[in-house]
Parts: structure tokens; C-alpha cells; sequence
């Protein structure tokens, strides 16, 4: 896991809704960046006490297949229930659920798949896959959900059906997909022909000192946000700072989040 690359300048208002005008994210990164359509989860401004924003947006939560995960978790006394053999359902702060299988980590990825609840199967399969192009690697009609991916080495993205409307509470994030920088005006030009929703048209947004990036932000039928970025310059500015844990702390130490949950009357999480 990595801060999500920090941004200067003109920010459109899609970005920071609905975490009262704060920009600030962490970007979960699943995949090796450098490789094209790597997935990533953000998670939105968690710190101004808009909780929930991996639970809101993955319903059903994230799957790693990694017996050193597990190990991690029962050294730490890190509540675990194993809710079939060798899988395990635990928890992070804030109630974000993750299923851990105890087995060898997997050659490509540990992360196997990101669950999305969805409220039609075969229509957010249309749109995943018939619209934004992703391999169905299952479909079992019986258990309504579905596997889909960009490639047999990545992470997955799992549907399943919740049996009615996906209630997103107040709780706001994004998948997000690196690909080709040219791909994305033809992204954006099929969800128009198709009448499909944008919630930000493509934009560039500058970084001082660093890359510009590009993206096109969707939202799925169940409105699930979905950006895609340029692959060039998402590489770049998803390399590892040496530097990067202590700017982080020093920039949640200067944020003056304690000053604005007093001011809100509200009790700041830890995580």
C-alpha cells in the first residue's frame, strides 16, 4: 500500500465529493504497476471521519491467497474467523472485510480478487465485460457471481449479486485501472455513444515536479466509481519513495484533522 500521489492545483469537484472539500486518498495498489490494467482501491479521505470508503465501494470485500498473511494476523492476535477451511474472515479499522486463504501465496499476485456487490448480475457483466472489455472467467448463475479480469496474472474482480439495490451509505472509493494514455479518449467516446455514466470526463491533472496524469472517472450500473489513468504516467508517480512513510506522517501529524473533529463534535478514529 502506497499514499496516492499527491496532487496540486485546479482539483474537479467529483474528486473531492463528498469528503467536505479534502482531497486526500491512499491508493491500494493490486498488481505491479508497470504492467498495464493494474487494479487499485482508493479508499477516500478516511482521515475526515467519512468512514467506510473500501466498505461502501467493495461490499463483499477483498481476497488474498497467503499463509504468511495468516501467520501475520494469529502472531499479532488479530481476530480471525475461519469461515471455511483454510479461509479466513478478519476485519481492518474502519470494518473492511478481508478473506485470507491459507495457502502459498500465488505466483503473480497474493491479492486474487476484489468483490464488488451488485444488484443485476448479467447487466453489470454486460457493462464489465461486453463495455469495458473484461475476460468472464466464471459465471455460475446458481450462486449469482462472476469472475472477470484483464489478465490471468492479475488480480480479479468479482460480482456478486446482493438480491437487491447496492446500498452505498455514506461511503465513497474507486477501482481504479491503469492502461495505454491513448486508450482513454476512446474510453471516454463509447460511454457516451452508449449513454453510459461519466462522472469526470477526461482530465489532466498536473503534479508539480512530477508527471501528468490523465483519467476518465465511470460509474457501473449500480454506480460503483471506476477510473482509468494513463499507464506512463501512473508508473511514475506509483514508484516507491524511499521517503514515503516519514512524509506521510509528517503530513497526517500536519493536517489538522484533531482541530477539525473538534470543530465537527465528532471522535477521531485510529487506525
Amino acid at each position: 500500500m502506497q499514499p496516492h500521489p499527491a496532487h496540486a492545483g485546479p482539483i474537479p469537484a467529483s474528486f473531492t465529493r463528498p469528503w467536505d472539500g479534502v482531497l486526500g486518498w491512499n491508493t491500494v495498489i493490486f498488481g505491479v504497476t508497470s504492467r498495464p490494467r493494474a487494479l487499485c482501491v482508493s479508499q477516500g479521505a478516511a482521515a475526515r471521519g467519512v468512514r467506510g470508503g473500501l466498505q461502501g465501494l467493495l461490499q463483499r470485500g477483498i481476497t488474498l491467497v497467503s499463509s504468511q498473511a495468516v501467520s501475520n494476523a494469529k502472531k499479532m492476535g488479530w481476530p480471525l474467523k475461519e469461515i471455511t477451511s483454510g479461509v479466513f474472515e478478519t476485519e481492518a479499522p474502519g470494518g473492511y472485510k478481508f478473506y485470507l486463504e491459507d495457502k502459498e501465496k500465488l505466483k503473480h499476485d497474493p491479492v486474487w480478487k476484489v468483490t464488488l456487490g451488485v444488484s443485476d448480475l448479467q447487466k453489470s457483466v454486460s457493462y464489465w465485460s461486453g463495455l469495458l472489455g473484461m475476460k468472464i472467467y466464471e459465471k455460475d448463475e446458481e450462486k449469482q457471481r462472476a469472475l472477470l479480469g484483464y489478465a490471468d496474472n492479475q488480480c480479479k474482480l468479482e460480482l456478486q449479486a446482493v438480491g437487491g439495490a447496492v446500498d452505498h451509505g455514506t461511503a465513497f472509493g474507486r477501482i481504479a485501472f491503469s492502461c495505454a494514455k491513448d486508450e482513454l479518449p476512446n474510453i471516454e467516446a463509447l460511454m457516451k455513444r452508449e449513454n453510459q455514466r461519466i462522472l469526470t470526463p477526461l482530465v489532466s491533472l498536473d503534479t508539480p515536479g512530477k508527471a501528468t496524469v490523465q483519467v476518465v472517472i465511470l460509474a457501473d450500473p449500480d454506480g460503483h466509481e471506476i477510473c482509468f489513468v494513463g499507464d506512463e504516467a501512473f508508473r511514475e508517480l506509483s514508484k516507491v519513495d524511499p521517503n514515503g512513510d516519514k512524509l506521510l506522517d509528517d503530513a497526517m501529524a500536519a493536517d489538522n484533522s484533531d482541530k477539525w473533529f473538534a470543530e465537527h463534535n465528532m471522535k477521531k478514529v485510529s487506525a
